[in-house]
């Protein structure tokens, strides 16, 4: 069955780099038009706008900081215009581990920065664009992480937190929009190699200890991830909604 998009709008956050990046090419493949918003690395959204204009999609970058309300109001609204004046997938991809701290050495300040650039940042973007899905049909994935479901590594608590609160507030989302058409449900990734993430928190040694770990003993591509957004996002995962995909080779399943 060949998946089709074609005539669907969508915006991924964070979706200039890694897991991101590979959501909003995914997309687009399948005949999606695409804004995607990055907070930093401004040459990295360019490069990938052009990709998928190379593609025949429209597709559009702005920069945002998704823990600030009022711009997130702001660029929803501009990247709903330039699609065209609505949005009918929001992949809320944009967050972050920040740093590693355990619970007795931890801020105030680390605590609430990973809490709302993981959770915080889902709800704002969210809200933002649910005024602009309003056509009887709306898909809405949100990021988890595999640290929802094992409480993640040494000194991930905070970023755990936040990720199980995603997996709550997909399943009070998802009650909440049914009768709009609208579904919501999210992925939670185990080791997903080639992304930032892994680069900046991992170590090699720690890599190859968690691939020994993994039933299929490789790590994920990005690529894992966007297909399972894929199928949310189309008509293939229509009568499913409030589940979380577990993308992580078999280290946790329920």
């Amino acid at each position: 069955m060949e998946i089709s998009l074609a005539g669907k709008t969508a915006l991924v956050t964070g979706g200039n780099l890694g897991i991101g990046r590979a959501v909003a090419l995914t997309l687009a493949r399948c005949g999606a038009d695409v804004a995607l918003t990055y907070y930093s690395h401004q040459p990295e959204g360019e490069d990938t706008v052009k990709s998928i204009e190379k593609m025949g999609r429209r597709a559009f970058a702005f920069r945002l900081d998704a823990t600030d309300s009022a711009q997130v109001n702001k660029v929803v609204a501009q990247a709903a215009q330039a699609l065209g004046g609505y949005i009918d997938i929001l992949m809320n991809n944009a967050g972050h581990l920040v740093g590693r701290s355990s619970i007795a050495e931890m801020t105030d300040e680390h605590w609430f920065q990973t809490i709302n650039v993981n959770l915080t940042s889902t709800f704002f973007c969210t809200r933002a664009v649910l005024p602009f899905m309003n056509r009887g049909w709306g898909r809405i994935i949100n990021m988890s992480s595999l640290a929802a479901r094992n409480g993640g590594g040494a000194g991930a608590t905070a970023y755990a937190a936040s990720k199980g609160a995603v997996i709550a507030f997909t399943y009070g989302l998802c009650k909440e929009v049914a009768d709009r058409g609208i579904t919501v449900n999210a992925v939670a990734p185990g080791l997903i190699l080639e992304t930032p993430f892994h680069e900046t928190f991992n170590t090699d040694e720690g890599i190859k200890a968690a691939i020994n770990s993994i039933p299929l003993k490789r790590g994920g591509i990005p690529d894992d991830v966007a297909n399972t957004v894929l199928y949310f996002a189309s008509d293939l995962g229509s009568f499913i909604t409030g589940e979380i995909a577990e993308i992580n080779g078999g280290m946790y399943f329920t």
